[in-house]
């Protein structure tokens, strides 16, 4: 069956490992602190908050105790849902006021553009929250890339390394799994999304091999028609 749709994983694939542990980050960690004692009575952050009491087993966690969590979470890079959401309004706060630029590889732009131009539908599978993935496609160095895209999905779905998430995500998509094509540095993913019925490619920026999966450097060398 033809390729219809390409899923997108963010981090070491469209955009640098760098600019998400150099500079999202540590712009969380600066200001996730005091934006959580601040807005702890709206209600978007009043959930997040109850949700990290919850995760972290600690009830009745203080706002000030919750962000001592959050920040050990962050420390130890935890894929925690909420943790996530929190971190996305922050950055949304940075990325609004100018403060942040999402880095998106140019090879990975262009080649975006000329999927979108002949008709495949393109979406995204990031760890960071939808809100996070919005923000970096949507205030990028290359302008907006929103429109690019039909839609988006993160950990609320599922893990990345079990292929039930790539399951769930196919039947969100409306498309068997042999018509999508998974994009990734991270091989446990790929081999989840392979397991899933997905065809796969998977991305060594820095050379090597993905091992069971077709492997390449750049985004500008994929040839669909081969896939």
């Amino acid at each position: 069956m033809p390729i219809k749709a390409i899923l997108t994983d963010i981090e070491g694939t469209t955009s640098a490992v760098s600019f998400v542990f150099d500079v999202l980050f540590p712009f969380a960690a600066r200001h996730l602190p005091e934006f959580v004692l601040t807005h702890a009575d709206e209600s978007a952050v009043a959930q997040q908050i109850d949700a990290v009491r919850a995760e972290s087993g600690e009830a009745g966690a203080s706002p000030e105790r919750v962000v001592e969590i959050l920040l050990g979470w962050i420390a130890e890079d935890r894929k925690a849902t909420p943790l996530k959401a929190l971190q996305g309004m922050v950055w949304e706060q940075g990325y609004r006021a100018g403060q942040l630029k999402g880095h998106v590889y140019p090879d990975a732009v262009e080649a975006l553009r000329r999927w979108k131009q002949e008709g495949y539908d393109l979406y995204v599978y990031s760890s960071g929250s939808i809100q996070a993935q919005k923000l970096i496609f949507g205030c990028s160095e290359a302008g907006d890339l929103t429109p690019l895209f039909s839609g988006y999905f993160d950990t609320t779905t599922g893990p990345k390394r079990e292929a039930a998430s790539y399951r769930q995500i196919a039947a969100a998509i409306g498309l068997p799994g042999e018509q999508i094509l998974f994009l990734s540095d991270v091989v446990q993913e790929l081999d989840a999304a392979l397991e899933a019925g997905m065809q796969t490619i998977g991305l060594a920026r820095e050379g090597g091999v993905l091992e069971g999966h077709e492997t390449v450097a750049s985004f500008a060398v994929i040839d669909l028609a081969r896939v």
